[in-house]
């Protein structure tokens, strides 16, 4: 439901679509690319044209889900008799800001600094990029690949920013103990407060300020728990709630931090 109220209000989206893209994830998985979209049933060329600027695919999650198999089947009604399984592959692009319709000029752009998508975000990336803007300009770089000064801002805003980017984070922040700061700090039943960073099908993940998001699994998102605003059929916690949780398990050598839920602040 979290991800249910969120993308109906995205362009191209609406309630029956936005159903459409859970349902479709819930059947299959997570979506490993932008493209995976056009899968999904009432959503059309225009709608995604309208809407996948706007949904990102974390790489973080791709990389835990790597190597899953799709089925590759001909357009229509009956499934090909010679359906072929494929491994769908991750595209850092779709991380970032810049449409899929601008992906073949990025890579053009990117041609031009001798950049790579693995140096997106890094600090070689914006080196390059700076260096090549200097000794180029703007105006002439956007000519020289028949796109606009705007569209190759937003390309070049797309390439600068962090893999960890995200846009929430102008949400409120939640109160960090100063004297935790990394793994080795914490201890089982410690109290902390943290921002809900992402929920998936099997838990919350709470950013709770040690460099790592701790997991709350999903049997601990009980109603008790919730406030009675949020005491509704999905349980569901949005990106930014702020929530105080005690720390549960704690695996140092796989960096994993399970939390249960206290309530939401």
């Amino acid at each position: 439901a979290v991800f249910f109220l969120f993308f109906r209000h995205i362009a191209g989206l609406n309630a029956n679509r936005a159903k459409n893209i859970i349902e479709w994830r819930e059947k299959n998985g997570p979506f490993v690319n932008r493209e995976q979209l056009k899968k999904v049933k009432g959503l059309g060329p225009k709608s995604f044209q309208q809407c996948a600027g706007f949904i990102r695919i974390n790489q973080d999650y791709v990389r835990t889900f790597s190597g899953v198999e799709v089925t590759n089947e001909k357009q229509g009604k009956k499934k090909s008799k010679t359906a072929v399984n494929v491994v769908l592959m991750p595209n850092p692009l779709d991380q970032t800001c810049i449409h899929p319709e601008s992906y073949d000029i990025a890579m053009r752009f990117l041609s031009f600094i001798g950049g790579t998508l693995c140096e997106i975000g890094k600090p070689e990336m914006q080196q390059k990029i700076n260096s090549f803007l200097e000794k180029e300009g703007i105006e002439k770089i956007a000519e020289r690949l028949r796109t606009t000064v705007h569209t190759l801002q937003v390309i070049i805003d797309g390439l600068n920013q962090p893999e960890s980017f995200d846009f929430r984070t102008d949400f409120d922040k939640p109160d960090f103990k100063r004297s935790i700061v990394c793994l080795e700090d914490l201890q089982v039943g410690t109290v902390l407060t943290g921002k809900v960073e992402n929920a998936t099908l099997f838990g919350i993940f709470v950013d709770i300020g040690v460099g790592r998001s701790g997991l709350i699994p999903i049997r601990n998102v009980t109603e008790a728990k919730l406030s009675k605003t949020k005491k509704r059929r999905s349980l569901g916690l949005g990106p930014g709630e702020r929530v105080e949780v005690q720390v549960l398990n704690i695996d140092i050598p796989r960096s994993r931090i399970t939390l249960d839920l206290l309530r939401v602040l």
